[in-house]
């Protein structure tokens, strides 16, 4: 018995709403061949590639919007510095000590 390398969904859930496109024949023959290879359905196939891509797209936009929100973060730091307090003016002298020649 041999074993793909995917798993199938749970089918946990009932599945209520439709989706339905326009493809080209060259289209159509393209995903039956390549969910054939795998072993799935057609609609199986075309869902889980649809929802892998969905995901992908979501990470890469909330990756791409949190390092918008650090560079506006960082930019801000530089332009408007915290002022030094005594903590850390005590922690430099600390430091120069230890590391002077």
């Amino acid at each position: 018995m041999t074993m793909t390398a995917h798993t199938h969904p749970p089918r946990s859930r009932a599945r209520g709403e439709r989706l339905e496109a326009r493809i080209t024949t060259d289209q159509k023959s393209l995903i039956e061949h390549a969910a054939a290879l795998q072993g799935r359905t057609v609609t199986d196939f075309v869902l889980t590639c649809v929802q892998e891509a969905a995901r992908r797209t979501i990470e890469e936009h909330q990756r791409l919007d949190l390092s918008v929100r650090d560079s506006r973060a960082f930019v801000d730091a530089l332009i408007n510095p915290k002022p030094v307090n005594d903590r850390l003016r005590d922690t430099v002298r600390r430091y120069r000590q230890a590391t002077a020649t």
